[in-house]
């Protein structure tokens, strides 16, 4: 049960966004911005499997389910095989070098942000990863803190139903995010 009045039938950050629209479509900006942004190097798939990665850190259930999905459905990866094996363990999973190192990075930032080293800088540089990539990583590791602790700090909902997770991701990858979850007319009664 959510820590305040949410809509029904919402689940995770589909709850909150809907209860403060204000906050809704900057947030739904930035995201569409940092994964859907077609001025990128790294792919959607990609980016949201560092968004996964990040959301499995942070035991965030219900972001690495629907960020899971989405990264299944941009990669192909229809049985999830990839993304259990990134969120298990990235350094062994059948991903490029750059991504293990992006994802190394990534999950120094979801420890601290003073836990990213040079030598993992250094590693990425080494294997042609670019300042833009290492900043989108950084960044879309700090933004997925923020939206696990949004999404977990109000105690929001999940379904047990992995249908859900498909359908949604197939509605995002198709629109975006911004589209796939536009800013509601709202008002929560008065307890």
């Amino acid at each position: 049960m959510a820590h305040i009045q949410l809509p029904e039938g919402l689940p995770g950050i589909r709850g909150p966004m809907a209860f403060s629209p204000e906050t809704t479509k900057p947030l739904n900006l930035l995201v569409d911005q940092l994964l859907w942004s077609p001025d990128n190097t790294l792919s959607r798939g990609e980016r949201e499997l560092i968004a996964t990665y990040v959301s499995s850190e942070n035991d965030c259930q219900y972001c690495q389910a629907i960020h899971g999905a989405i990264a299944s459905h941009c990669l192909g990866d229809d049985d999830w095989n990839l993304v259990r094996q990134v969120k298990d363990n990235p350094e062994t999973a059948p991903i490029s070098g750059n991504m293990k190192a992006l994802l190394a990075i990534a999950g120094s930032v979801q420890k601290g942000g003073k836990h990213v080293s040079t030598d993992q800088i250094e590693r990425a540089k080494t294997l042609g990863v670019t300042d833009k990539e290492i900043h989108d990583t950084v960044l879309i590791a700090a933004a997925f803190c923020m939206f696990n602790r949004y999404v977990d700090g109000l105690g929001t909902w999940m379904p047990d139903d992995p249908a859900m997770f498909r359908q949604r991701a197939a509605l995002v990858a198709e629109h975006g995010y911004s589209a796939a979850n536009p800013t509601p007319a709202f008002i929560p009664t008065p307890v």
